[in-house]
């Protein structure tokens, strides 16, 4: 059987589309966001969203299967990079230390992402949706965990119980964020430092007031 090859101008245009795709791919989730901000989530019809880009509803679908599928490409899109970003930390680095620092290269301060939290917050349908997303897909990040450390995750609970306290670490830093008005990537930042140092104290001795 003989080998095709792409000649370099056929890879041109292929990687001319793929360049256009993205762009018409973020173009939407921009045009989305701004709208959702000025109307309301609820208020906005996908319609308005592709006029806004000047293509049709059915270029839309293309891309996304619903406005819900719109915003939840964010949630998809940082657990994907949270998993690659665990996976890249040094090996040297305790699992805990891992997740932390993790966490801290990325979803917090990635640009529009601190807007997504807010939407996602203030909206329950992507509250939902987000839970059931993480209950479905929180297994690949606990491979992840597992293989950095070389268990086997079908016996050894540590991958899923680290999950689940980072988890809950991620929940208070959240409200905290929410309660200070939902806008500084920062205090995010800080209240979750500031509970996960408070881990250790919290599961391993007696405790005493504190001033």
């Amino acid at each position: 059987m003989s080998q095709v090859t792409l000649s370099t101008s056929d890879a041109e245009p292929a990687g001319r589309r793929e360049r256009n795709k993205q762009r018409t791919r973020e173009a939407l989730i921009h045009a989305a966001m701004d709208l959702f901000a000025a109307k309301g989530y609820e208020h906005t019809a996908i319609r308005e969203i592709t006029d806004a880009v000047d293509v049709s509803e059915r270029t839309f679908f293309r891309y996304f299967a619903s406005k819900e599928d719109l915003v939840m490409s964010f949630v998809r899109d940082e657990s994907q990079i949270f998993a690659q970003t665990i996976a890249a930390r040094p090996p040297d680095e305790e699992p805990f230390t891992a997740i932390r620092n993790a966490y801290r290269d990325t979803s917090p301060h990635r640009g529009g992402t601190v807007d997504v939290l807010g939407l996602i917050d203030a909206t329950p349908s992507l509250r939902a949706a987000s839970m059931s997303y993480f209950n479905e897909h929180g297994e690949e990040i606990v491979r992840v965990i597992a293989d950095r450390e070389g268990v086997d995750p079908e016996t050894d609970p540590r991958p899923r119980v680290l999950l689940g306290v980072f988890g809950m670490l991620a929940y208070l830093a959240n409200k905290d964020w929410r309660d200070s008005g939902g806008q500084d990537a920062g205090v995010l930042m800080t209240a979750f430092d500031r509970y996960a140092d408070q881990v250790l104290p919290a599961l391993t001795g007696h405790w005493k007031a504190t001033s």
